[in-house]
């Protein structure tokens, strides 16, 4: 037990004079290590008389607890006397100026859907949303895709593992091919007149210059009495004029096939060839030929489709339409790959993305 307190008197003295980190932690070592002072002792335990070990062992271990507590101690004033001298010693000069920090850009995508929900926010519409991950009803079925249908397959489709606690197509689960699904839901779960646009991730097997596995897709949909096809042209004709920003912006309306819509009409801009090779859009000048560009695809709601979401075809009637938010943003900015705007290059976000403090209006687009 001598051996114990002459150890503790040494190691208390030791630890008292260590004057910096280093100095304490080769006492913290020496003492505390596996081949330190008191581990020795420990292992020493083993040979003595159990009545021996037990008065032995309570003393070593009050020693080892008692010393590491004094290193703590040591430790939190050694440091707290080293950050004292670092503030009386150390000097910043606040007159620097700051480091220059890189700032962030708008996605040109984001851009496109801020300006969209404006400009169909005039109109009054409201924004819907609904699951990336569908199933087989409400992504073909309910819009009028009967079983064994081309247009499934044409989809190329990303079909996941069937849930086991639906049934029939409700268990079959895929990515959806189109943001067309929010709109049947949206329809179930709301009574005419209804008035809505969505905005989403869709999902297709393709993948070139003009065709990526994801896409955003943005639908309008317009369910009301009284709803015609002239309401489809003038919301459209508004539509893509302000979008563009040309007041005389020719469309056309293109006689089309979708299950989902009867009648069913591509949209088309037009625009006229530069000398360049390039492209500019609007009314071609006296003389030259008018040049027409595919937009997107729209159509009268299928009666149909208004059954299968419990909509009476005899009372109600609307239209919907919808595109693809990448390339009419290309279009409008002059990007010419698909596939760049999902390489996360940062260089290509900062030269076609936009200063979040002086970014077009939406509204006004300057």
């Amino acid at each position: 037990m001598s051996d114990i307190t002459t150890l503790k008197t040494e190691l208390t003295t030791q630890i008292e004079a260590a004057n910096d980190l280093q100095s304490l932690d080769d006492v913290r070592v020496s003492a505390l290590g596996k081949k330190g002072r008191i581990t020795a002792l420990m292992k020493t335990l083993g040979t003595m008389s159990p009545e021996e070990r037990q008065t032995t062992g309570q003393a070593l271990n009050a020693l080892k607890d008692e010393i590491a507590a004094l290193i703590k101690s040591q430790e939190a004033a050694l440091k707290k006397q080293a950050l004292a001298q670092r503030l009386a010693t150390e000097t910043q000069d606040i007159t620097l100026s700051t480091r220059p920090q890189r700032q962030g850009a708008v996605h040109p995508v984001s851009q496109t859907m801020e300006e969209l929900v404006t400009i169909f926010g005039a109109m009054g519409f409201k924004v819907a949303q609904g699951p990336d991950i569908e199933d087989d009803w409400h992504n073909f079925t309910a819009l009028n895709f009967p079983p064994g249908h081309p247009a499934r397959e044409m989809q190329d489709t990303f079909f996941l593992p069937e849930d086991p606690s639906e049934e029939g197509e409700r268990a079959k689960k895929l990515l959806r091919t189109h943001t067309s699904s929010v709109q049947i839901r949206h329809m179930q779960n709301h009574q005419p007149p209804i008035k809505t646009i969505c905005f989403g991730r869709t999902y297709r097997s393709d993948y070139d210059m003009t065709h990526t596995p994801m896409f955003h897709q943005m639908e309008c949909l317009y369910i009301d009495r009284d709803v015609t096809m002239a309401h489809l042209k003038g919301c459209l004709s508004d539509f893509v004029r302000a979008f563009f920003k040309i007041d005389d912006l020719p469309v056309r309306f293109r006689p089309s096939f979708f299950p989902f819509v009867e009648p069913g009409a591509e949209v088309d801009i037009g625009y006229v060839k530069k000398p360049d090779g390039g492209i500019k859009l609007g009314k071609a000048p006296e003389g030259e030929e008018q040049k027409w560009m595919e937009i997107l695809g729209a159509g009268m709601v299928h009666p149909n489709v208004l059954k299968n979401c419990g909509i009476d075809p005899e009372a109600y009637q609307g239209f919907a339409f919808g595109m693809g938010l990448e390339r009419a943003t290309m279009l409008k900015y002059g990007i010419p790959d698909l596939r760049t705007f999902f390489e996360c290059d940062t260089r290509w976000l900062a030269h076609y993305g936009f200063d979040p403090l002086q970014r077009p209006n939406a509204a006004t687009g300057q």
